[in-house]
């Protein structure tokens, strides 16, 4: 049917909007659109094909020529419902692309340099800005001075709108980490310590975008300036009755990485023999332990003095006795472990020579070798910090009790030598088990930080109940809880019930996208609060998803959702780096982390359903059970695991009757016959 295009566009319009429901003639109600120049989103497109009412809306361009003239209003109050209406309508990125194009960019930046406008004018003005910005269409390296300077006013001001706080936080976050050369310019007009009476307040969102400011200019700062205490955010942040959000956890653990990563540069660092400002440290440790005064040159000879400082040396614990300065050229942890030991000698005085004196006197092969134990421990406890690594991008693992102490590392290092002592001491080591000790300490400190102490004393009474003995029963705990079964007839009997049990695991992954997952929108931003829901309706042949204002508190609907995608049509799954959003956006490409949440379902001949999983585990439950309605295998690592939990479980409750009884490796030997059957009773 064609469209009388000379009818008038109001009576087209009132025909469709008067509630005339489209039932079959969805090729007419697009032809409408086609000819009255109206614009049908991607949304209303669905609505057509699933037969609901035509809604259509005027172009992006129309609408972007409207709201480019509605925001330069002379009216308060038009200008204001203008601002509002652009905050929302520049979440689309067509509508986004077309107002740009109309120097809509320069025109909000104006806005905000003249300072006429301020209260929800000033909101709704970066609220838009900030979502324009959003889609990375206009670079940031294209903002003036005069930009900045407004910006980072808003920061500074002691009593300012929470709104525009907020929106200002978020503009300087994004400008730090998205151009150096504004990052100079932001740090002329901001520093660290102007953003920690942010931290004071109520308002975690702010805490969470001044945390994320903070981190962003000590990301991008030179070393010589990367300095910020973590105890400002322990006292504001962590110790408040407020709950910590996600959000707010990965900026808290963002800081902690940052700050433990100032550390790298020492560790990499190797003592230099012949340096005698490196060599007056060593001799300071030497003093402290045995309460010596640095012989004067002329006293004694040369040979004298070398065996006596061979012989503290020795005692000390180093490995080279007549050169300690060589057991500091191994990086990591280089000087990192000097500084460390140096620290403790100094502020934990009492402890250190009661270390050393006690170990000076044992027998040689039972002493702890302090020198050699500090700098195994300084290289350990780099390595379970990830020290100079960068921070990841979903983790929110931080520990609230590195935050309560400026030097938070060395007072870690402190207590786990301590441990180290104790343990060697309960253990009844040699040196031969050196190795075997510091295995022990990683286990009890690893253990005792899975615990979450909230203090270096808590963390310090932790390690108290995590004894040699302890360790010992949980070991054995562990083992009889992960029985190795091999013998021959236990491994039929495994094989015989595998089936059943991975038929449970698929019914459990289909259940599970039966209640639906929602999944969060990813951009060049830092974060945005955007959101999407997908799930499988109760039959399993079709796949419901549509996008959310807000992230949902349980289950959505499958009549809220408004798009199908039939699990008929489903071609394949495709994970990681080869998925179709991963190669477009190249940002992501260096995010190991987001690339391993990353999957598409690819339908028809190219289209894909592009998912980005909130966690690991979603992404195994999402690819297991999109790979079980396509009859392949599951192979994610939850599978594997949830195989060996269930698999061990149903074979301890079918073998409870045999407990303490000995199965054979192989069945018995069938007995020979007998010689005659005559024991045999004839019942006839």
């Amino acid at each position: 049917m064609e469209i009388d295009q000379k009818k008038p566009l109001s009576a087209i319009i009132k025909e469709v909007c008067e509630g005339w429901s489209l039932g079959n003639h969805e090729n007419f109600a697009l032809q409408i659109a086609d000819a009255t120049n109206f614009y049908i989103t991607e949304k209303n497109r669905n609505d057509i094909k699933n037969g609901s009412i035509l809604r259509l809306t005027t172009s992006p361009y129309q609408t972007a020529v409207q709201l480019h003239e509605r925001i330069q209003s002379s009216s308060m109050d038009a200008k204001l419902e203008a601002l509002k209406d652009l905050a929302n309508a520049s979440r689309d990125i067509t509508f986004a692309q077309e107002f740009i194009n109309l120097d809509g960019i320069s025109l909000l930046t104006q806005m905000v340099e003249s300072g006429t406008d301020f209260g929800d004018l000033l909101s709704f003005t970066l609220t838009a800005f900030v979502e324009l910005m959003d889609h990375g269409i206009v670079s940031w390296d294209t903002f003036s001075v005069a930009f900045i300077k407004k910006i980072a006013s808003y920061v500074n001001k002691s009593a300012m709108d929470t709104a525009v706080l907020q929106r200002s936080l978020a503009i300087l976050e994004s400008m730090v980490l998205n151009s150096q050369d504004l990052y100079h310019k932001v740090a002329q007009e901001i520093t660290i310590g102007q953003l920690i009476p942010h931290l004071q307040g109520t308002d975690q969102d702010i805490q969470t975008y001044t945390i994320a400011v903070i981190n962003a200019l000590f990301l991008k700062a030179p070393e010589e300036k990367r300095q910020v205490s973590l105890q400002r955010a322990h006292t504001n942040v962590i110790r408040s009755p407020t709950a910590i959000n996600d959000e707010m956890a990965h900026q808290l653990y963002v800081l902690q990485v940052l700050t433990f990563n100032l550390l790298e540069d020492r560790m990499m660092t190797k003592m230099d023999p012949q340096d005698q400002a490196q060599r007056d440290i060593i001799f300071e440790l030497r003093r402290i332990a045995f309460d010596v005064e640095c012989e004067p040159n002329s006293s004694g000879s040369i040979e004298k003095r070398k065996s006596m400082y061979t012989r503290d040396y020795k005692k000390l614990g180093f490995i080279n006795h007549v050169n300690p300065a060589v057991d500091f050229t191994q990086i990591p942890p280089g000087m990192l472990a000097l500084d460390n030991m140096l620290y403790f000698a100094r502020h934990h005085q009492d402890a250190y020579i009661r270390i050393v004196l006690e170990n000076s006197s044992r027998e040689d092969k039972h002493e702890c070798p302090f020198g050699r134990s500090s700098i195994e421990l300084t290289k350990m406890l780099c390595e379970i910090l990830k020290v100079g690594e960068l921070p990841s991008e979903n983790c929110h693992d931080f520990h609230p009790m590195f935050f309560t102490h400026d030097r938070s590392f060395e007072e870690f290092f402190c207590i786990c030598i301590q441990l180290l002592n104790k343990t060697w001491k309960e253990m009844r080591a040699t040196s031969e088990d050196f190795n075997k000790v510091m295995q022990v300490v990683r286990e009890q400190i690893m253990r005792a930080l899975t615990l979450k102490p909230n203090s270096l004393d808590q963390f310090k009474s932790r390690l108290q109940n995590l004894s040699y003995t302890e360790i010992l029963k949980i070991r054995q705990s562990e083992r009889m809880n992960q029985e190795d079964f091999q013998s021959r007839p236990i491994l039929e009997l495994r094989e015989k019930i595998q089936p059943e049990i991975m038929e449970l695991i698929k019914q459990q992954r289909l259940n599970r996208l039966c209640e639906g997952t929602c999944f969060r929108k990813i951009s060049s931003r830092r974060r945005q609060d955007k959101f999407w829901y997908c799930r499988l309706s109760p039959n399993h042949k079709v796949l419901h998803y549509g996008d959310l204002e807000e992230s949902p508190q349980g289950e959505v609907p499958h009549d809220s959702l408004q798009d199908k995608l039939p699990v008929a049509d489903i071609k394949a799954v495709i994970t990681g780096k080869d998925c179709p959003h991963m190669k477009e956006k190249g940002a992501l490409k260096q995010n190991k982390e987001v690339l391993e949440l990353a999957f598409s379902v690819l339908y028809e001949s190219d289209e894909y359903l592009n998912f980005i999983a909130p966690d690991k585990h979603e992404y195994c439950v999402w690819t297991d059970g999109l790979n079980a309605l396509l009859g392949k295998e599951m192979t994610s690592d939850y599978t594997k695991s949830d195989m060996d939990t269930l698999l061990s479980m149903e074979m301890k409750l079918r073998l409870l009757d045999l407990e303490n009884i000995q199965i054979p490796e192989a069945p018995p030997p069938i007995p020979k016959e007998p010689s005659n059957y005559d024991f045999v009773y004839d019942c006839n």
